[in-house]
C-alpha cells in the first residue's frame, strides 16, 4: 500500500485541464481569483498551468505561486513533458511557492509509442527515469505520470513506475486519459500497481480521468477501493472532450458514503471524520465562480451544484420532505454552501453592511473592487425590492470577475413588437474614449443587438452558444447571460448580470468580444517579445 494511506488527497486541475476545454480560456487575474477560491474550498494541491505553453502561463503559475502557495496553503504544481525546457520552467514558475510540485509525463500505451513519440519501450523507459531525476533536482516533490496508462500493457506500466519512483518521484499519478475503462478494469488496474511494483509504498498513488463513457467518478471510486490515494479533478467536471471527473461529486461521494469507504483506508466502520481536507460549504460558491469566469454552463441536473440537485417537484416527492427531507434527500443543500436566506440587504444597505456579507460569502476585495461593486449593487437595489446571496454573488462575478474592459455598452435601445422588426441601436465606448454608434435589424432584439455591436467592432465572430437564467426568480429577476462567441477556430465566452435581459445580453456579447481582443492583443506582445 502506498504511503499517506488514512485520507484522500484533493488534486485540482481546473486551471490546466479544465482551462484546455474549448472557449474555457482564462486571464491571469482569472486565473488567481480561481486559485484563491480553491485555497479556501481546501485543495490539497492546484495544477496551476502548464508553464512552458507559453509566456502567459509561465505568469500565470508564478503568481499563484506567489500568491497562494503560502506556507499554509496547497501545493502549487505545474505540468512538464517529460524534457529538460519544460521541467525548468516549470521548476522557475512554482520556485515561489512554499510547497512546490513539479509534475512531469510521457505516453506509455503502445498506440502513444508508435503513432505519437515513435520510441520503443527502453527508450520510454530511460526518458522517464532521466527527467523525473531531473525534476528532483529542482523539488523533492515530484509527480509522475504515465500517459494512457489505461490502454498501457500492465507489465511495461509497472517496470515505468518501479524506474521512476526509484528515481525520485514521490506520487504517481494513472491517467485513464481518454476515458475508456469501466470500474472493474480500472480498480484492477490500481491493484496490480500495487501488487506488482516493489516500491509502490514510497510513492502515493494518484488517479487522472476523463469522462467520455460518463464514467470518470466511478472509476476514482473503484481506484481508491484498491488503493489510490490521489484524485485528479476539476470543478463542475470541465475539461477536454467530455470533461475530467468531478471534484464536488468525488468529495461529496466519499462524504456522504464515508461508512463504505472508511474500511479502505483503514478506519472504523462508523468513523465521522471526514475523508479529505475539503470544506464543503465552499463547494457551490466555486462550482459558480469556475462556471461565470469560463462560461462553461452547469447543466441543472448535474449533480451536487445544478440548479435542480435539490428540487423536488413531484407532488409525492414534495409531501415526504416536507415532512421528512431524509425522504428523499441524501444530503443537506446548506452542506454544500446554499443557503435558504434569500432576503440579504436592500437598497438603503450601506457599504460596510455589503462588505462584510461579501466577506461572509468568502469574497476578498480590495477596496477599488469593492467599490466597483457597491456601485452596481446601489443600481440593482435601486431596481430590485429584494436582494439575495445570489445576487450578490452575480454583481461581483460581473463587476470585479471579468476581461479587462476594452469596449464598454454605454447604450442599449431596441424596438420590437408582434408586428415590428426588431431594431437595435447600440452605443459602445472604445479603449481611447471615443463612443461610437450603430444600429441593425435581427430576428429578434438581441439577435438585433448583437448584429449593431458587430457592426461597431467590425470583427469576424460567430455566435454558438447563447443561455439566460433567473438568479433568483420572480418579475424582477436579476437575470444572468452566458454566451460563447467563435473567431477562427478559437472561442471565447462572456457573462453578466442585469435586471434588464437585452442589456445583460449586450454586456455579456461586448466581455466575450473583449476576451477576443485581449487575447490577440496578448499574440501580438509575445511576438514581439519573442
Amino acid at each position: 500500500m502506498s504511503k499517506q494511506a488514512d485520507r484522500i488527497i484533493i488534486f485540482d486541475t481546473t486551471l490546466r485541464d479544465g482551462e484546455q476545454c474549448p472557449g474555457a480560456t482564462l486571464n491571469i487575474d482569472e486565473k488567481l481569483v480561481i486559485a484563491k477560491q480553491l485555497a479556501r474550498l481546501g485543495v490539497d494541491i492546484i495544477e496551476a498551468g502548464f508553464a512552458f505553453a507559453s509566456p502567459g502561463d509561465f505568469e500565470a503559475v508564478s503568481k499563484i505561486a506567489q500568491t497562494v502557495g503560502t506556507e499554509n496553503g496547497p501545493v502549487i504544481c505545474s505540468l512538464a513533458r517529460a524534457r529538460h525546457d519544460d521541467i525548468k520552467a516549470a521548476a522557475a514558475a512554482i520556485k515561489p511557492a512554499a510547497k512546490g510540485r513539479i509534475h512531469t509525463f510521457i505516453a506509455t500505451s503502445d498506440i502513444h509509442l508508435q503513432y505519437k513519440l515513435k520510441k520503443t519501450r527502453p527508450e520510454v523507459v530511460a526518458i522517464a527515469e532521466e527527467m523525473v531525476a531531473y525534476a528532483k533536482s529542482f523539488t523533492d516533490d515530484v509527480e509522475f505520470s504515465p500517459e494512457d496508462a489505461g490502454r498501457s500493457d500492465p507489465e511495461f506500466l509497472y517496470e515505468v513506475l518501479e524506474r521512476a519512483i526509484a528515481a525520485g518521484a514521490t506520487t504517481v499519478n494513472i491517467p485513464d486519459t481518454v476515458g475508456y475503462t469501466t470500474p472493474s478494469e480500472f480498480g484492477a488496474i490500481i491493484k496490480g500497481i500495487t501488487e506488482n511494483v516493489p516500491n509502490i509504498d514510497k510513492a502515493i498513488i494518484s488517479v487522472h480521468g476523463h469522462n467520455d463513457l460518463g464514467l470518470a467518478v466511478a472509476n476514482f471510486l473503484e481506484a481508491v477501493k484498491n488503493g489510490a490515494r490521489q484524485l485528479e479533478c476539476t470543478i463542475n467536471g470541465i475539461g477536454e472532450r467530455a470533461g475530467n471527473a468531478a471534484l464536488e461529486e468525488l468529495v461529496m461521494a466519499l462524504h456522504v458514503r464515508r461508512q463504505y469507504f472508511n474500511p479502505f483506508l483503514g478506519r472504523a466502520e462508523n468513523s465521522e471524520a471526514s475523508l479529505t481536507n475539503i470544506d464543503t460549504k465552499q463547494i457551490y460558491k466555486t462550482s459558480r465562480l469556475v462556471s461565470n469566469l469560463t462560461g462553461m454552463l452547469v447543466q441543472p441536473n448535474k449533480a451536487i451544484v445544478g440548479a435542480n440537485a435539490f428540487a423536488h417537484e413531484s407532488g409525492i416527492h414534495q409531501d415526504g420532505v416536507l415532512k421528512n427531507k431524509l425522504t428523499y434527500e441524501i444530503m443537506d443543500a446548506q452542506l454544500i454552501g446554499l443557503s435558504d436566506n434569500q432576503i440579504v440587504l436592500g437598497k438603503h444597505s450601506g457599504r460596510n453592511a455589503f462588505r462584510t456579507r461579501l466577506k461572509e460569502l468568502g469574497f476578498e476585495l480590495s477596496e477599488t473592487e469593492l467599490n466597483k461593486a457597491f456601485v452596481k449593487f446601489k443600481d440593482v437595489a435601486d431596481k430590485k425590492k429584494e436582494i439575495s446571496d445570489w445576487d450578490l454573488e452575480a454583481i461581483v462575478n460581473d463587476e470585479i470577475q471579468q476581461a479587462p474592459e476594452l469596449f464598454k455598452v454605454e447604450l442599449v435601445q431596441v424596438s420590437c413588437g408582434s408586428n415590428a422588426k426588431p431594431t437595435a441601436t447600440v452605443t459602445l465606448r472604445t479603449p481611447d474614449g471615443e463612443e461610437l454608434t450603430d444600429a441593425a435589424i435581427g430576428t429578434g432584439p438581441v439577435d438585433a443587438v448583437y448584429k449593431a455591436i458587430n457592426r461597431v467592432v467590425n470583427v469576424q465572430n460567430e455566435l454558438i452558444e447563447f443561455s439566460v437564467q433567473s438568479v433568483t426568480g420572480g418579475i424582477d429577476a436579476l437575470g444572468e447571460v452566458t454566451i460563447r462567441l467563435r473567431h477562427e477556430s478559437r472561442v471565447f465566452s462572456g457573462h453578466a448580470a442585469n435586471t434588464d435581459i437585452i442589456v445583460a445580453s449586450a454586456q455579456a456579447y461586448v466581455n466575450a468580444l473583449n476576451r477576443l481582443f485581449s487575447s490577440l492583443q496578448q499574440e501580438v506582445k509575445e511576438e514581439v517579445t519573442a
